[in-house]
């Protein structure tokens, strides 16, 4: 059996082992799946190869136990890499059969994935495994121009077809409101020395040989302010103009949405990000930004203030923002996450 948790970031579809035993082509498939969103980048996943498919493990030595105490974000993030798995299986024509959590004794393990041939992807499957190494995380403030509600739709016929819901905030009232809640936990959050200290670990130059966490740019920052930006995070409390910047992007977001699910338990989670990563294939192809504004989630007292306000039955576990832009998209594949 062969593990393995980092895969070059390199890959394209004509390096697939075509003349290569089961094992080359498992690991080929694996670094499609790693390409998938995650908290503070920290890719909490593992994969255990064996003679007939994949197991997946939550990898929680990686776990962000400020922001996400739960592991809810980085079990969904699994969810996510499962469905670039599994996407990857059908593209290159094999079939693939998945049971989540089928240990009942071993929490780690989330998924199975039996793999055999031959199968086919739809042409929808097709389309999205071409944009796997396309998908970014885009922090720019967007254009004005609406999501065309043909789009819209469809990422929330994703959603439930994977187990979730997708809220859309479409009343102006509404969208101030939810703004409001990112704006006071972004004061929250960031008065919190612990979370400060958690966020600078994860902050690395752009030219850092580690190929996880959060690099400078996506902060928007020089090269020189992200060598010493774990310092400045560390010390000092950003929070008020953060909460600003925030509330600006959430007010000027062409579509601003809320991914939920019924229950608040792992099995949802792993749904919630298998939805997520969908959707974001889905806007990335249709050539829709995306980016995150989770904070009113992950501060457990703001979280059912957002739930009352959508008035859903559920849990919410993400909130995305999506439109346009002209500007080119930071190379950075951070989430589900704001950051």
């Amino acid at each position: 059996m062969v593990m393995t948790d980092s895969l070059p970031w390199d890959i394209a579809k004509a390096h697939f082992p075509h003349d290569g035993g089961l094992a080359d082509k498992l690991q080929f498939f694996v670094a499609y799946a790693i390409l998938a969103p995650s908290s503070h980048n920290t890719q909490p996943w593992k994969f255990h190869l064996g003679d007939h498919g994949i197991d997946l493990y939550a990898d929680r030595t990686r776990a962000l136990p400020v922001v996400d105490p739960d592991d809810r974000a980085l079990i969904m993030s699994c969810g996510a890499a499962l469905y670039n798995l599994c996407l990857a299986i059908r593209h290159f024509g094999y079939t693939d059969a998945v049971t989540l959590f089928p240990e009942s004794d071993n929490s780690d393990l989330v998924a199975r994935i039996h793999v055999d041939r031959p199968g086919k992807a739809t042409t929808e499957e097709h389309e999205l495994f071409w944009a796997i190494p396309r998908r970014r995380t885009n922090r720019h403030v967007y254009r004005t121009q609406p999501v065309p509600e043909v789009v819209v739709k469809k990422l929330q016929t994703i959603a439930r077809a994977e187990g979730a819901w997708l809220h859309l905030v479409e009343d102006k009232v509404q969208q101030y409101v939810v703004a409001d809640l990112i704006a006071e936990a972004d004061r929250m959050q960031w008065m919190d020395k612990r979370f400060r200290r958690e966020l600078a670990l994860w902050l690395h130059p752009e030219r850092h040989r580690s190929r996880d966490g959060i690099p400078g740019y996506a902060f928007g920052t020089s090269e020189v302010i992200a060598y010493v930006g774990p310092f400045l995070l560390r010390t000092f409390d950003w929070g008020r103009g953060q909460a600003a910047k925030d509330r600006q992007l959430a007010t000027g977001s062409p579509l601003l949405a809320i991914l939920g699910t019924d229950a608040d338990t792992p099995s949802a989670w792993m749904a919630a990000g298998q939805a997520l990563e969908r959707m974001l294939l889905q806007a990335c192809a249709a050539g829709v930004a995306s980016s995150y504004l989770n904070q009113p989630i992950e501060v457990e007292e703001l979280r059912p203030r957002l739930r009352d306000l959508l008035g859903e039955s559920g849990f919410p576990q993400l909130l995305l923002r999506m439109g346009y832009t002209g500007l080119r998209s930071i190379p950075h594949r951070a989430g589900p996450c704001k950051r």
